[in-house]
């Protein structure tokens, strides 16, 4: 009798698809928020002349290279020329800046990494979704990335290769 060799195939590699991994577009980087309610007077109201003054005087090195969120915790008035003039000291040492909690920082660093993206290089493409990660994607990038290449993809999927779930399929 003779031996028979079994061959194991993968059928995963030979399936054409291209996987995206949104991990991979995680922006580098501290998270951090800034509150202007530590800049209010009595945790109230915000003085000019007080603000510029700090302004001058603050240490706006320990922001280099930080991914800013801009916040006023407290139920104050404040001034929109108050976060202008924050994002104007910030703007040459951080990384990113944007007024709003982290989650709303999260959204912004992955649409501009998403933004970067070339959908051409998908076109045609049966495009896989990778859905789980080390690091936490928010939803808005998943919608984001389905917006951008549903136009260009034959074919968009969620999750890993050995178990998607079909989203869009391009009519013949």
């Amino acid at each position: 009798m003779e031996a028979t060799e079994d061959i194991i195939i993968n059928k995963v590699a030979n399936s054409g698809l291209v996987t995206l991994d949104l991990e991979e577009l995680y922006a580098k980087g501290e998270r951090v928020i800034y509150d202007l309610k530590d800049n209010l007077f009595m945790g109230m109201i915000l003085k000019e002349k007080d603000f510029r003054e700090f302004l001058k005087t603050h240490d706006w090195e320990q922001y280099r290279n930080k991914n800013i969120a801009i916040i006023c915790s407290e139920d104050a008035i404040v001034p929109t020329w108050a976060y202008m003039l924050l994002t104007l000291k910030l703007q040459p040492v951080a990384n990113t800046i944007v007024f709003g909690d982290l989650k709303e920082l999260e959204n912004k660093l992955f649409y501009e990494a998403i933004a970067k993206i070339n959908p051409e290089e998908y076109r045609n493409a049966r495009v896989v979704i990778k859905g789980c990660s080390k690091v936490p994607v928010p939803t808005s990038a998943y919608v984001e990335i389905t917006r951008i290449l549903q136009p260009v993809a034959q074919s968009l999927m969620f999750g890993e290769p050995c178990s998607t779930v079909p989203l869009y399929k391009k009519p013949k």
